[in-house]
């Protein structure tokens, strides 16, 4: 049995009892019922997801996933490809969105390089696994082989299970120029939806290069012919390393108990596919954020997800996902340190 097999095989429905457990001691603190409105959820669903009456987050990691795309070749960015590895030598050198946003979470950044078309010395926060030097030009063909999208998946995985242990939630990031396109091709070819509908502005471009970018996606889709029916087809025809490997890191996560915060629209992508391949996934996910991205909000009706915030975020790199992590350690703060009212001497509210 494969990494990615036995990944899938070991994912399991959160337990009911103990969201119910957590409810209980909620609605025993010193506060109306329900006052604390979604942190009361966040704090519930964290129960059930690592298994811990009492959860406490003392391991965060945000993963930062890069990777090159072929289809930047057709001019469907604002910025040239080398930005990719530039940026990630920036994420190392701790200057970048992603590093001042989690180092305000108290998280750790992980840089993996999945599918950069260059070749990185080793460096302290660098995981090299590199599966592609950079997908095919989804315009033309297939970004990846069936294989190699098997193999960006067992890289998140396999994360997944190193980083995993008590205390422990990841977020999502990524990097790689022109990503924006394969992720609106996924979520035109699973939905059915014109690519028009669910392809935005990326890094800015102009309406010229927007609509030429919806071209380029609906040749992707009439070239490639991804069947929505097998997810991992439309991830291999249509996806990114980056992507890949978000959706795997997802899979590991669930097959393991460990809590994904989801970033943006990239992100989105690679926990969609997660959760085409395993519906039980969406279980252990929180959305972030809803990216301007168009094609984010179908993403996030498809999976059942809602936001926590709206902020107009469209940066990427796993920025939202620091952002959703402190709300979660907020609820979690108050779950386990409030008083009960019993504990306080104050008398509850009438029956």
């Amino acid at each position: 049995m494969s990494m990615f097999e036995e990944a899938l095989r070991g994912i399991r429905p959160v337990d009911a009892g103990l969201i119910e457990e957590a409810r209980k001691r909620l609605d025993s603190l010193t506060k109306p019922r329900d006052s604390l409105g979604r942190l009361e959820e966040f704090a519930r669903r964290m129960v059930a997801i690592t298994g811990e009456l009492r959860p406490c987050l003392d391991r965060k990691t945000i993963f930062t996933f890069a990777g090159d795309h072929g289809v930047a070749d057709e001019g469907v960015s604002a910025f040239p490809k080398e930005v990719t590895r530039q940026m990630v030598y920036n994420f190392l050198g701790g200057g970048a969105g992603i590093n001042a946003l989690a180092r305000h979470a108290g998280a750790d950044v992980v840089v993996v390089d999945i599918g950069v078309d260059f070749e990185f010395d080793d460096a302290p926060g660098l995981v090299k696994r590199k599966v592609v030097r950079g997908t095919r030009n989804i315009r033309k063909g297939p970004a990846m082989t069936r294989e190699e999208a098997v193999k960006c998946l067992e890289v998140g995985i396999s994360l997944a299970r190193d980083y995993a242990g008590k205390g422990a939630i990841f977020g999502t990031g990524e990097m790689g120029i022109a990503n924006t396109t394969p992720a609106s091709a996924i979520i035109a070819a699973l939905s059915g939806l014109p690519p028009e509908a669910v392809t935005g502005r990326g890094t800015g471009i102009d309406d010229a290069i927007f609509r030429h970018k919806v071209k380029v996606i609906e040749d992707a889709i009439a070239v490639n012919s991804p069947d929505p029916s097998d997810p991992l087809d439309v991830l291999a025809k249509l996806g990114g390393a980056e992507i890949a490997g978000i959706a795997g890191l997802v899979i590991g996560a669930a097959s393991k108990g460990v809590p994904v915060v989801v970033d943006g629209f990239i992100s989105t992508a690679g926990a969609l596919m997660a959760r085409e391949l395993e519906p039980v996934t969406a279980q252990y996910m929180f959305a972030a954020h809803r990216s301007v991205e168009k094609g984010h909000g179908a993403m996030l009706e498809r999976m059942g997800m809602r936001p926590f915030v709206d902020l107009d975020l469209r940066l990427g790199e796993g920025t939202g996902a620091a952002i959703g992590i402190t709300l979660i350690e907020a609820a979690l703060r108050a779950y386990n340190e409030m008083a009960t009212f019993g504990d306080a001497g104050v008398s509850e509210e009438n029956a």
